[in-house]
C-alpha cells in the first residue's frame, strides 16, 4: 500500500486524487491502450510520442490548463508575460489523441483503472503518471493568510523548503533577479535580501556554488544554510524559521514572504522511469522519486529514455537506455546573465559548451529566454526533441 499512496497523492494544482481503490466497483466505459495522466511538459511530450508508435486512436490524456512553468521566475521578475507562460491545451494537444476534460479522482493500478471527477471510469492497458507536483502554502502556519495581509513587507526573505521542490534553482533566480531590480531602480541601499535555505550548501554541485557564492559577496546578500520555514505571522510582518541542525530551535525575522512545497512520490526506477511495483505503469517530470533535480530539462532527458523504454516492453524486450539523472538549471542570476548548470545523478557537471558555464553569460541568457521556448513549443511538446543531454544534442543538429 505505500506505492499506491505514493501514487495517489502526486498531483499538481488543479488535480484532486481523493481516493485510490484496490477493486473495481464498476466495468469501465472508456479503454485506451495507453492513458497518460497530466498535460504538462511531461505528459504532452510522452503523448506525442506514444501516438507514434501506438497510433492517435490508441492514446489518451487526462489534463486541465498548460503553462510553460520555466519561465515563471522571468515573470515574476517583470522579463515576461503571464501570457506568454499559458496556451490552451487544446493548441498543445496531439492531434488525433484523445483529450479527457477532466480532473484524476482516482487511479487503482491494481485493477488498471482510473475514475475522474465527473464519475467516469477509463481503464488502461499501460498509464504514464506525469502529475508534477503541487504547491501546498497551507504547510506553513499563517502563509495563506500572509499573501492577503495588507501590512505584509520588510526584508525580501527568499526560501527553500524542506521538501520536495520545482527547480532547486528557482528561489535563488527570483532573488537575483529581485536583487538586480532593486539596483535598476535605486532602492537596493534600503533593502535587505535574505535567502533561507534547508539545504547545507548553497547548490548542490560544486562548481557552481563556488561560482554562486563569489555572486552572493559581490551583491551582499545574507545566505542562512539548514533554516527552514515553519511559520508566517502576518500580523507582526514576521516570519519563524527552524534551525534543522538544532531541532526546535527557532529564529524569528521580518519577511515578505516563502513557498512550501509537499508531495508524495511516483516509485520508479531510476534508469528506465517503469514503476517499481506495476510494471504497466511509468513516470517521468516533477511526480516521480527520481533523486534529480525537478526541471524540463530532466524531461527532456527522461522523454526519450521512457519512450525507449516503453517502445522495448511493447516488444517484450528487455529496456536497455538509461537515464543518467541529466538535469539543467539555468540560473538567471541578472536581467541579462545566466550560470547555465547541467549535471547528472551524482552531481557531476554534465556540460554542452566547450566553454565555463560556472561563469555567468549573456550567451546564456538569451538561451534561456529566447532559445528554450521554442525548444519547449515546437520540440519537446511535439516529441521531437529530447533525450540524454539534450542541449548537447540541439549542439550536434546545428541549432536546428
Amino acid at each position: 500500500m505505500a506505492a499506491l499512496h505514493r501514487l495517489r497523492q502526486c498531483h499538481p494544482a488543479g488535480i484532486a486524487i481523493s481516493h485510490l481503490h484496490t477493486s473495481s466497483r464498476a466495468s469501465a466505459k472508456q479503454h485506451y491502450k495507453m492513458l497518460v495522466l497530466g498535460g504538462g511538459s511531461g505528459g504532452i511530450a510522452m503523448s506525442a510520442r506514444m501516438k507514434r508508435i501506438m497510433g492517435a486512436e490508441n492514446v489518451a490524456v487526462v489534463s486541465p490548463t498548460h503553462y510553460y512553468q520555466p519561465i515563471w521566475t522571468l515573470v515574476g521578475a517583470g522579463a515576461k508575460t503571464v501570457a506568454s507562460s499559458g496556451r490552451s491545451t487544446a493548441s498543445v494537444m496531439p492531434s488525433g489523441v484523445k483529450w479527457v476534460k477532466s480532473k484524476v479522482q482516482e487511479i487503482n493500478p491494481a485493477t488498471n483503472t482510473v475514475r475522474t471527477d465527473d464519475g467516469n471510469e477509463i481503464s488502461y492497458e499501460y498509464l504514464i503518471v506525469a502529475l508534477g507536483l503541487q504547491l501546498h502554502y497551507e504547510k506553513i502556519k499563517g502563509l495563506p493568510e500572509g499573501f492577503d495581509h495588507p501590512k505584509i513587507g520588510g526584508n525580501a526573505v527568499f526560501t527553500f523548503p524542506n521538501t520536495p521542490v520545482k527547480c532547486a534553482g528557482a528561489p535563488q533566480k527570483i532573488m537575483y533577479l529581485s536583487d538586480a531590480f532593486l539596483r535598476k531602480t535605486g532602492k537596493r541601499a534600503r533593502a535587505n535580501i535574505v535567502y533561507n535555505t534547508s539545504l547545507p550548501v548553497l547548490f548542490g554541485v560544486k562548481k557552481y556554488a563556488d561560482a554562486l557564492w563569489d555572486i552572493v559577496k559581490q551583491r551582499d546578500l545574507q545566505v542562512n544554510l539548514r533554516t527552514n520555514l515553519v511559520e508566517v505571522r502576518a500580523d507582526k510582518q514576521e516570519a519563524v524559521f527552524e534551525n534543522l541542525d538544532k531541532p526546535g530551535e527557532t529564529t524569528v525575522i521580518e519577511v515578505t514572504y516563502s513557498l512550501s512545497l509537499k508531495s508524495w512520490m511516483v516509485d520508479v526506477n531510476k534508469e528506465n522511469l517503469q514503476h517499481n511495483r506495476y510494471p504497466n505503469v511509468f513516470g517521468i517530470g516533477d511526480c516521480t522519486n527520481l533523486p534529480t533535480s525537478k526541471t524540463g530539462a530532466a524531461v527532456a532527458a527522461q522523454s526519450a529514455i521512457l519512450h525507449r523504454t516503453i517502445s522495448k516492453i511493447l516488444k517484450n524486450e528487455k529496456p536497455d537506455w538509461k537515464y543518467d539523472g541529466y538535469t539543467s538549471c539555468p540560473l538567471v542570476t541578472s536581467y541579462n546573465t545566466v550560470i547555465l548548470a547541467e549535471f547528472d545523478y551524482n552531481g557531476q557537471p554534465l556540460e554542452t559548451f566547450p566553454i565555463n558555464q560556472a561563469k555567468e553569460r549573456r550567451l546564456m541568457y538569451h538561451m534561456k529566454v529566447d532559445v528554450m521556448p521554442h525548444l519547449y513549443w515546437h520540440g519537446l511538446l511535439r516529441g521531437l526533441w529530447g533525450g540524454p543531454e539534450p542541449y548537447r544534442k540541439l549542439l550536434h543538429l546545428g541549432m536546428k
